[in-house]
């Protein structure tokens, strides 16, 4: 029997925010193949392997879907992201990070329908629900 995480056992999935020299943070829309929310915008990310530290894994995630090289610079938050109608549960810590180098393309298009740079007065909807905790975090720490 598989053990899967999220699903069987709590999971865990790293995040992050990611800024360009605009200002405008990265979103992706997750696609007919993502786990869960499927259609919802987000702050990427994505499961982290055994033995695996949470920024690498973050740093793993956006070089192997969008070929972005990031920096992580500090955590923002970590929180339940529980799904009851889909019965998932997975705890998220979300990073904020900068852009290095890397020009953003789909490179899992069943997980990822559509990305782009926003500002965050104008952010795509609808957002999935752990991106929405991360907004309402980011913009306690601003205020």
């Amino acid at each position: 029997m598989t053990v899967r995480a999220g699903f069987d056992v709590i999971g865990v999935g790293v995040g992050a925010m990611v800024f360009n020299e605009r200002g405008e943070v990265f979103l992706s829309q997750r696609g007919p193949k993502a786990k869960n929310e499927r259609g919802t915008w987000e702050f990427p990310g994505g499961g982290v392997d055994y033995g695996e530290k949470l920024v690498d894994a973050i740093r793993r995630e956006f070089l192997e879907e969008y070929g972005m090289v990031i920096e992580v610079t500090e955590l923002l938050g970590v929180d339940d992201h529980i799904l009851p109608d889909e019965g998932q549960h997975w705890i998220s810590p979300t990073y904020l990070a900068r852009h290095i180098s890397g020009e953003p393309q789909i490179m899992e298009p069943g997980k990822c329908s559509a990305i782009g740079w926003f500002t965050l007065d104008n952010l795509p909807a609808p957002l999935s629900v752990i991106t929405q905790h991360d907004i309402i975090t980011y913009q306690a720490r601003r205020t």
